[in-house]
C-alpha cells in the first residue's frame, strides 16, 4: 500500500485493505454509470451521486442506465455467494472497489455495501478529478451500527434544508444512523404552550426527513425525552403540576437551571400518560423499529413531589419501574427501546432489571475516559452502544483535542467489551451558541473510529485528511488550525452564562447556578455559616473570577496567537471554495477573541489583578468592548440563519446584551 505522505488524497474512514498501483485511471468525458435493480436503490440515487460529483469535479456530464444490455465505466453491483466470506468482508455494509483501466467496479454485501462503496469512490474523485489511481480496496466496518446525535431542541432547531445537508455529509462518511434530540420543540398536538416560539419541527418535516435520509441508507431513529429535560413543559400553565417542584415554575428561565430541574414527577400517575401520549404520536411518524425514550440525568427525583414515594420503594426501583412501563408499552407496539444509561450505571441494581430488547445508550464524554462503565454493562449482559461526544457544546469553538480523546478510546472500549455500535453525541447546551458545522472534524473521527477503531491513526494525521477530504485544503492546514485556535478559548460562553447568571435577577445569588460552579459550591454551606447570611452576587462572582486568576493571565497571550491563527487560516479558506465554513469560522474565532476581553474585563474590575501592574495587563475600555460585542451578535444572527430557525437565537442575543450592559455598568 502506498504510503499517506506520497499521495494527494485520502479516504475517510480509511479502508481496512487498500492497495494502490503504480498506474492512473482517466474517467471518459462521456461515461456512464450502470446501477444493478438487485441493489434496491428506487431511484438510483448512488448513481446520481456519483454523476453529480464528477460533474462538479470535471465539468463532464454522465449518463445512468440498469441492466446487462448496457456497458458501464463505473458498475455497481450486490455481491453473489462467491464474493465475500465471513472471514473476507461478508458482513453488513462490505463492499470491494476495483479501479483500473478496464474500469470502476464497486460490489456490495447488500445495499449498504453498495452504498459505502460509492462514497470512497466519491472522495478519490472529488480530490483527483478525471484521474484516478489504480488500486483494489475490500473493507467492511467494525461497527454495524454507526450513528449520529443532533441537539434540536435546546437552542437551535435546524431549517429542513440544513437536516438534508447534514444527512448527505453522514451519509458520504458511511454513517447509517440519525438521531435528533427532542424535548419541547416538535409541534406535538394539545402542546402548543409548551413549543409555542419554539421554531417547532412538524409532523410533515419528520416525514419528509424520514424519507430522505431512508434513501441515503440511513435510518432516522425517534429520539424524544420522556422523564428528565423537560425543562419547558413543566413551566407551562398546563403541564407544571407534573414536575418535582410546580412551585420554581415561574422562576426566570436560566441556562444552567434547564441542565438540572427538568425531571417528571413519575409517582403521578398523569405523568406516564404524558410520556406514553409522546411516544405513541412520535414513532408514527418514523419507519425505524428503534425508539429512545431519554431517561437521563432525572437529578431531581425523589426530591420534591415524589419524594414520600421515593423513601418508601427507593429511588432506584422508582427510576427502573417506570423505565421499564415505558419499554414495556414501546414493546407491545413491536417497536426497540433505547434510553441514555448513566442513571442505570449510577444505580447498577436497574441494570438487572432491564428487559432482553432494551438498549443502553452508555455516554461518556470524558477526553479520558476509562473503560470501566462499559465493562460494567457489559458484565451485567445488557446491549449497549457506547456514545462518546463532538465537544462541541458551551462553546464557540470545537474543542477538538479533546473529541479525538474521547471519540478514539471509547470507540475501542465499545469494540472490546462487544457494543452494538457507536453513537457520537453533538449536544447545544446554554442556548446551542456552537454554530453546527463546527462539530463536522469530531464528526468525521466518529466516522473513522465507528468503521476501524483498531488502526493506529494519529490525530495529527486524520487532521490533515480531514483537511484534504472535506474541506478540499491542499495545504492539509485547516483542521489543525481550527484545533489551535480552540486552544485559545480561556473566558468561554459556558463562564459569561456562569458570571451573569449567578444574578438571581433580583440582585440577589441565584445559589441554583452558584452549585454547579465547583469554586463556589464547596463554599456556599461555609459562607452561610461563617456570616449568617447567603453570599452576595457580588461576592460569588468575586469569588469565580479570583478561581480563574491563573487562567484569565493568559489571555493577552492566547489572544495574539487566536489572531495569529485568523491571519494564517484566511488565506487557506479563501481557496476551499466554501464561503459558509469560511464565514462560520469567521464569526466563531471573533467571537471568542471577544469572550476573552470579557473576561478580562470583568477579572479587572473585580480586582483580580492591579490594573497598572507590568506586562500585557493593561485597563480595558469597558464602553467600546460592549459595542464590539453588540456589533459581533449581529454578523453571529445573521450566521444563526445560514442552519437554523429563529428558535431560541433571541436568548444568545440577550445574554450577549446583557453582558454589554454589564460592561458599561462597570464603567461608571
Amino acid at each position: 500500500m502506498a504510503s499517506e505522505n506520497t499521495r494527494k488524497w485520502a479516504i475517510i474512514p480509511e479502508p481496512n485493505s487498500m492497495t494502490v498501483g503504480e498506474g492512473t485511471v482517466l474517467l471518459p468525458y462521456a461515461g456512464r454509470v450502470n446501477e444493478s435493480i438487485a441493489i434496491g436503490d428506487g431511484d438510483f440515487l448512488l448513481a446520481h451521486q456519483l454523476v453529480a460529483d464528477i460533474r462538479s469535479a470535471t465539468g463532464t456530464d454522465w449518463d445512468i442506465a440498469t441492466g446487462d444490455m448496457w456497458s458501464g465505466f463505473i458498475r455497481l453491483r450486490i455481491a453473489d455467494s462467491r464474493d465475500f466470506d465471513s472471514q473476507d468482508g461478508g458482513t453488513a455494509g462490505a463492499y470491494t472497489l476495483t479501479i483500473n483501466t478496464d474500469g470502476i467496479t464497486i460490489t456490495g454485501c447488500d445495499f449498504e455495501g453498495v452504498r459505502n462503496g460509492v462514497q470512497t469512490l466519491r472522495q478519490l474523485i472529488r480530490q483527483n478529478g478525471a484521474v484516478l489511481p489504480e488500486l483494489q480496496i475490500a473493507d467492511a466496518p467494525a461497527c454495524q451500527i454507526r450513528g449520529y446525535y443532533l441537539d434540536a431542541t435546546r437552542g437551535r432547531v435546524p431549517t429542513l434544508a440544513w437536516l438534508k445537508q447534514w444527512a448527505d455529509k453522514l451519509c458520504l462518511y458511511k454513517y447509517n444512523q440519525l438521531q435528533l434530540y427532542i424535548e419541547h420543540t416538535f409541534a406535538f398536538d394539545g402542546m402548543s404552550e409548551t413549543w409555542r416560539g419554539s421554531s417547532p419541527l412538524t409532523p410533515a418535516d419528520t416525514l419528509e426527513f424520514d424519507q430522505y435520509c431512508a434513501n441515503l441508507g440511513i435510518e432516522l431513529v425517534p429520539s424524544v425525552s420522556t422523564f428528565g429535560h423537560q425543562y419547558v413543559a413543566m413551566r407551562t400553565q398546563e403541564l407544571r403540576e407534573l414536575g418535582e417542584f410546580p412551585e420554581d415554575a415561574d422562576r426566570p428561565f436560566s441556562f444552567i437551571e434547564r441542565m438540572r430541574h427538568h425531571t417528571l414527577n413519575v409517582a403521578d400517575d398523569r405523568a406516564f400518560a404524558f410520556s406514553a401520549q409522546l411516544v405513541d404520536s412520535y414513532l408514527q411518524l418514523f419507519r425505524s423499529k428503534r425508539f429512545n425514550i431519554c431517561a437521563d440525568e432525572t437529578f431531581d427525583l425523589g426530591k420534591g413531589k415524589s419524594k414520600q414515594e421515593a423513601q418508601r420503594v427507593g429511588v432506584a426501583t422508582l427510576y427502573a419501574t417506570y423505565v421499564g412501563k415505558l419499554c414495556e408499552h414501546l414493546s407491545q407496539q413491536g417497536r426497540e427501546p433505547m434510553f441514555w444509561g448513566d442513571i442505570a450505571i449510577e444505580m447498577p441494581e436497574i441494570l438487572e432489571t432491564l428487559p432482553n430488547n432494551v438498549t443502553l445508550l452508555n455516554w461518556q464524554y470524558e477526553p479520558e475516559a476509562t473503560d470501566e462503565k462499559i465493562q460494567l454493562v457489559a458484565q451485567a449482559g445488557a446491549k449497549q452502544i457506547v456514545c462518546p461526544a463532538v465537544w462541541g457544546w458551551n462553546a464557540l469553538l470545537p474543542r477538538i483535542d479533546d473529541a479525538w480523546n474521547n471519540i478514539a478510546r471509547i470507540a475501542r472500549y465499545g469494540i472490546d467489551c462487544g457494543a452494538e455500535g457507536m453513537l457520537v453525541t453533538d449536544w447545544g447546551d446554554f442556548g446551542h451558541v456552537n454554530d453546527p458545522r463546527m462539530a463536522v472534524p469530531g464528526m468525521i473521527f466518529g466516522a473513522q473510529y465507528a468503521w476501524n477503531p483498531a488502526g493506529d491513526t494519529a490525530e495529527n494525521d486524520l487532521l490533515e485528511r480531514i483537511s484534504r477530504v472535506e474541506y478540499g485544503d491542499c495545504s492539509a492546514r485547516f483542521v489543525t488550525l481550527l484545533r489551535n485556535a480552540s486552544a485559545q478559548a480561556v473566558f468561554t460562553w459556558r463562564e459569561l452564562v456562569e458570571y451573569l447568571e449567578l444574578d438571581d435577577g433580583t440582585g440577589n445569588c441565584n445559589t441554583d447556578v452558584a452549585q454547579t460552579i465547583p469554586c463556589l459550591a464547596d463554599r456556599l454551606v461555609d459562607h452561610l455559616s461563617d456570616c449568617g447570611n447567603a453570599m452576595t452576587v457580588r461576592e460569588a462572582r468575586n469569588r469565580m473570577m479570583r478561581n480563574m486568576a491563573t487562567t484569565i493571565e493568559r489571555i493577552p497571550q492566547a489572544n495574539r496567537a487566536l489572531q495569529q491563527c485568523m491571519v494564517d487560516i484566511a488565506p487557506i479558506a479563501a481557496h476551499m471554495g466554501n464561503p459558509g465554513i469560511t464565514a462560520a469560522v469567521r464569526i466563531a474565532m471573533e467571537g471568542q477573541l471577544l469572550l476573552n476581553r470579557v473576561g478580562f474585563a470583568l477579572a479587572e474590575a473585580h480586582d483580580v489583578r492591579d490594573a497598572h501592574d507590568a506586562g500585557d495587563w493593561r485597563p480595558s475600555d469597558y464602553r467600546a468592548l460592549a459595542r464590539e460585542l453588540e456589533c459581533w451578535c449581529e454578523a453571529y444572527a445573521k450566521e444563526w440563519n445560514a442552519t437554523s430557525q429563529p428558535s431560541e437565537l433571541h436568548r444568545i442575543q440577550e445574554t450577549v446584551w446583557k453582558a454589554a450592559d454589564e460592561l458599561r455598568r462597570i464603567s461608571k
